[in-house]
């Protein structure tokens, strides 16, 4: 019988404290063990919460699968700031490139709908536009009117 155990985790920073140990203290797991191969693998997204899925096998066996942190956490992360604007469509907090944009859709393609790239770009743009955060000092509701054409 196997179990499934998601968490988020900051990348690099996990600890045996909750919520990773009392999900699987009850499994038999060795949590430090656990915790120090979860840190190995999301060291990358130091700072930024990441779904980690922890797949325990009867045998007390585990596997783990590191998603990818928030869309809205990488833009955070490349923008050098602690959270987006309250007031979004008033207020700007910052602002990241275009190129920016595009290696954030291209990191996240899989988790983000669209078939194709450009679809998946301005979904980016649409966070950028729910958090402030321009895009190349341009308003990034503009861009993405600009690239559908209205």
């Amino acid at each position: 019988m196997a179990e499934q155990v998601s968490v988020m985790v900051e990348g690099g920073r996990a600890n045996p404290g909750p919520p990773l140990g009392p999900a699987l203290g009850p499994l038999g797991l060795n949590v430090g063990q656990v915790v120090a191969q979860i840190n190995e693998k999301t060291k990358v997204f130091d700072g930024m919460k990441v779904p980690v899925i922890i797949k325990v096998g009867a045998n007390r066996s585990f596997t783990l699968e590191v998603g990818h942190p928030p869309t809205a956490a990488m833009l955070l992360k490349e923008a050098k700031k602690e959270k987006g604007s309250g007031k979004a469509k008033h207020d700007s907090i910052g602002s990241v490139s275009m190129a920016t944009v595009k290696k954030i859709a291209e990191a996240k393609a899989e988790d983000l709908f669209g078939n194709t790239m450009d679809a998946k770009i301005n979904q980016v743009l649409g966070t950028c536009v729910s958090m402030g955060l321009l895009v190349d000092g341009a308003s990034a509701r503009d861009l993405l009117r600009e690239r559908k054409g209205a």
